[in-house]
């Protein structure tokens, strides 16, 4: 069904349903907009104001016409609508509905709904004013703002698009998640807030149950006379609906409880503090807070404003103090492979059908493709601990976004995206932070430009990048230095293009692209050495199931972690061990390392393993050319171990992590040197002599893996290690603190207040 054809029907005509007419009719996304009520007046002057093209209170009438229907009533009253439509309902109509709990309203379209609600796709719109009432609708309630759908594992595919082109149509960000979790972040973030402002009105004002006043004239009067903005502020959302929340409460009253009984062991705690006297402890909570909401702001801000873009400066820093530690022992899993979700979004994305992704990386670089496919009008529910469903829109379903596309500090979002946008109807902007606005671009630019794409970046080929798709013809591109963003970035190209295209380098790179392609269906033709790999236009994604293995990059820290501590004995668990990304083993088995491969299986097209890894002496080696590429983004931990280790250890050839996320050889290079070590950068790699490692400060120049490689330095450090400006690390890792000190690692954050 195409949005454009279709009738829509509103059920409630209140400031949601009236919002959502209004938009609808401004942007003439359906053929005609019908609404439903009790109330009369509203649906009149509706229909005066040319927002409708009929309205009645005869619900079944309408739904007799409709083929798409929006529910906005109150929560409670969704059962009633459901049951009372339900008989009439035409073939093939979808339903959605704007309540904001929903465990409660999927339970009554269960039960009402004659297909067991599969065409019925649930939504919750979190935009809304003091206001009510068709009056305080307005056309522009909805950009920028966030609606949150929670369709099951049987509800129709088709429906779900249907209702994500909806919303992005009239400007929502749209998100999806399962109910449960639907009920209980919003018991938190909303549920919550109301109803501890009404408490606290109540409470400041001594109203009883019978609505008299428990205390005197005066002192009521000096309360609203000297109230400050923090009351009224804090106060406001008391004068929302009371009937409306009664209804919210009880719908979701046990998802409330839990998180009012949290909230309360809070408030007993801080009591405490006061009770004692203990400023100390109260400041250090309270500089918590203000930095958590700090950042809340600054994402909000970012989620709210037409171009996507966050501030640069959060007012904070993040720093690690590391200390010796040791040995690692036990049994770790680290988080999903980061290359391998950026390209799972992608594929499933522009598949036809719905992809289930388990193990996908909830990092930061992660999560901005997955939020570049949702811009692009993609239906993507999750994460939630690693698993994530994808509503493919096809190879011609992406739609053009309202802004840019901001991808944070991700270079392989923004040049495999170049790659994928290169050939659709419409412009897109690429942007990203600062690190990544410095990072080159025109070596994927380039060869796209010469299969017919239309793409600008800024000055010396810096981000933004700004691409106009265009007709693409099939090249053969020939890569000086192998990259596996580059290839990639021409293989999705290709997907599109006339004739076939080809990448060949006379060494291989990553070859995940591939791998997840043949998964999605695509017929993708492969020298053996991997170095040449060509496809043809033209060729269909199928849905699939994809499980992303561990990343072997996060794994790399704590193979060197646990090789350069005596005692040391750990298991990580479900490694990728894909050949082209397991240059780190080659390498640290040739230095002596104790790895022991274990459990080899394949999962979706990728082989995986279990590693132990022993406490072992290393030794210097001078590294092989072609490794160089197979352990590219290790270095830096690698840096370390050639520190621990006995002898001379060079490299060469790596020009490449110059231009990473910082200047990994010069970064790494001046912060061993700080630290004691004799370390020697060279124009394209670096020259380390083993030794001691001392204390000290030094700066990761804002790079993850700089920062965790020094993390892992301080295991053998003399004495304690400050590693400043660490908050990247949550682009790769999430979790890496309490991941390495259960390990075994000494480490702990500390955020202070920058100017």
């Amino acid at each position: 069904m195409k949005l454009e054809n279709s009738t829509l029907l509103i059920v409630g005509l209140g400031l949601i349903g009236g919002s959502v007419a209004r938009a609808a009719r401004a942007a003439g996304l359906c053929r005609r907009i019908l609404a439903c009520g009790r109330d009369r007046a509203p649906l009149q002057q509706a229909l005066e104001d040319g927002v409708i093209d009929e309205f009645s209170t005869d619900l079944p009438a309408l739904a007799r016409q409709a083929d798409l229907i929006l529910v906005a009533v109150p929560t409670l009253t969704v059962a009633a609508v459901l049951a009372e439509m339900a008989a009439e309902l035409r073939p093939g109509a979808v339903i959605t509905d704007a309540a904001s709990v929903k465990g409660r309203v999927v339970e009554d379209a269960l039960h009402s709904l004659p297909d067991g609600a599969r065409r019925f796709v649930p939504g919750h719109p979190i935009a809304g004013s003091e206001q009510s009432g068709y009056p305080a609708s307005r056309v522009d309630l909805f950009v920028g703002r966030k609606v949150i759908l929670t369709p099951g594992d049987d509800t129709d595919p088709d429906a779900v698009q249907l209702v994500t082109r909806l919303w992005h149509a009239i400007g929502a960000d749209v998100h999806g998640m399962s109910v449960a979790r639907h009920d209980a972040v919003l018991a938190a973030t909303s549920h919550l807030p109301h109803l501890l402002a009404y408490s606290l009105v109540n409470a400041l004002m001594r109203v009883d149950e019978s609505g008299e006043h428990r205390q005197g004239h005066e002192q009521r009067q000096q309360i609203l006379d000297y109230a400050a903005g923090g009351f009224a502020g804090f106060s406001r959302i008391a004068s929302s609906d009371p009937h409306m929340w009664r209804d919210i409460f009880l719908s979701n009253g046990p998802a409330t409880i839990e998180v009012l009984d949290q909230f309360m062991d809070e408030l007993q705690q801080m009591r405490s503090l006061l009770e004692q006297g203990d400023g100390v402890a109260m400041e250090s909570a309270f500089r918590r807070a203000k930095l958590t909401r700090d950042r809340f702001m600054d994402r909000f801000s970012a989620a709210t404003s037409a171009t996507r873009l966050p501030s640069m400066n959060s007012g904070s820093r993040v720093d690690f103090l590391a200390e010796a530690g040791g040995p690692l022992t036990g049994e770790i899993r680290v988080p999903g492979d980061k290359s391998i979700s950026h390209r799972a979004i992608m594929l499933a994305a522009i598949a036809e059908g719905v992809t289930e992704i388990s193990g996908f990386l909830e990092g930061e670089d992660a999560l901005h493709t997955l939020q570049a496919l949702r811009d692009l009008g993609v239906a993507i529910c999750g994460p939630e601990c690693g698993r994530v469903r994808v509503y493919g829109v096809g190879m011609h379903g992406l739609q053009a976004p309202r802004g840019p596309l901001y991808l944070g500090n991700s270079g392989t979002a923004m040049r495999l995206l170049a790659g994928l946008l290169s050939a659709q109807e419409f412009a897109v902007e690429l942007c990203g932070d600062e690190s990544l606005s410095r990072r080159p671009m025109d070596r994927v630019a380039q060869p796209l430009r010469a299969m017919g794409a239309d793409i600008s970046t800024a000055a010396d080929g810096r981000p933004p990048l700004s691409i106009r798709g265009g007709h693409l013809q099939g090249i053969t591109h020939e890569m000086e230095v192998p990259s596996a963003q580059v290839k990639s970035a021409l293989l999705l190209a290709g997907l599109y293009a006339e004739g076939e295209t080809r990448v060949h380098a006379d060494l291989p790179s990553r070859d995940h692209t591939e791998r997840m392609l043949e998964a999605f269906a695509v017929r993708v033709g492969r020298s053996e050495d991997g170095s040449d790999v060509r496809l043809a236009g033209g060729q269909k994604l199928q849905a699939t199931r994809i499980d992303v293995p561990a990343d072997i990059s996060s794994a790399a820290f704590f193979l060197v972690a646990a090789s350069i501590v005596p005692g040391s004995n750990l298991l990580l668990r479900h490694v990728g061990i894909n050949p082209t990304r397991t240059g780190i083993i080659t390498l640290l088995r040739e230095m002596g390392a104790d790895l022991e491969i274990l459990n080899t299986r394949r999962v979706g097209g990728e082989p995986v393993a279990d590693i132990r890894v022993r406490h072992a002496v290393l030794r210097g080696i001078e590294v092989p050319a072609a490794l160089v590429p197979l352990a590219i983004d290790e270095f830096p931990v690698f840096f370390v171990a050639a520190a621990c280790a006995e002898g001379e250890t060079v490299l060469r050839n790596a020009a490449e992590l110059r231009v990473k996320e910082s200047d990994r050889i010069g970064v790494m290079a001046e912060g061993l040197q700080a630290l004691g070590v004799d370390a020697e950068s060279l124009a394209d790699g670096m020259r380390i002599r083993g030794g001691s490692i001392g204390g000290g400060e030094i700066d990761s120049a804002g790079d993850h893996r700089v920062a965790m490689a020094f993390a892992v330095a301080a295991l053998r450090a003399s004495g304690p290690l400050r590693i400043r400006d660490c908050a990247n690390v949550a682009t790769s890792f999430p979790g890496f603190l309490e991941l390495a000190n259960a390990a075994g690692l000494r480490l702990r954050a500390e955020q202070e207040q920058i100017a």
